[in-house]
């Protein structure tokens, strides 16, 4: 599963830059960021709760870095508004959805309780079904209307439940590693 997410995350990222698509590259970022987050999970396992707690925290500033580094571009991009190939966003964010919808039925478990790690891996994953419908709407929007907005749009979207999904990761790390003090 980590090798299909960060193997297509650099596909998805290509393709977010042959569409000329903002809502591509900050999908594929969130899938780059979920194949490794899900790498470090993994390893984490085997390590103390304390220890553990302060990766999720790490991965929570890792999360709100790239969400603030994604809104930075989506500006950016208002400045200069080209429409996006519609065809290939669709497509690809198709594909990309078929694929995160795997993994969030197997991450589903860990949807509910668990520790700050466990909860991370399940935000990631999914964070990117939900971006990878964004962008297949934004596709849509994007070819219907004959403009860059919804492109644009989608992309800040997308980097807001970055930040969302940040908050909540450092907020229950931090509880995790309050806890561990206490105990």
């Amino acid at each position: 599963m980590i090798i299909l997410n960060v193997g297509f995350g650099m596909i998805e990222l290509a393709a977010g830059f042959l569409a000329a698509s903002q809502a591509l590259k900050a999908d594929a970022l969130d899938f780059l960021g979920d194949g490794s987050i899900t790498f470090i999970g993994l390893l984490a396992l085997g390590w103390t709760a304390s220890t553990r707690a302060r990766v999720a925290l790490a991965q929570g500033l890792f999360l709100a870095a790239l969400g603030v580094s994604v809104i930075g571009a989506a500006i950016w991009r208002m400045f200069d508004m080209v429409q996006p190939e519609a065809g290939i966003m669709g497509w690809v964010g198709f594909v990309a959805l078929l694929i995160n919808l795997a993994a969030v039925f197997v991450l589903a478990r860990f949807r509910k309780g668990g520790d700050a790690q466990a909860r991370a891996i399940w935000l990631f994953s999914r964070n990117d079904a939900l971006a990878n419908v964004a962008v297949i709407v934004a596709a849509g929007l994007v070819y219907w209307l004959g403009s860059a907005w919804p492109d644009i749009i989608v992309a800040a979207a997308i980097a807001f439940l970055f930040l969302h999904s940040a908050l909540e990761i450092i907020r229950h790390a931090r509880s995790d590693m309050k806890t561990q003090q206490i105990a």
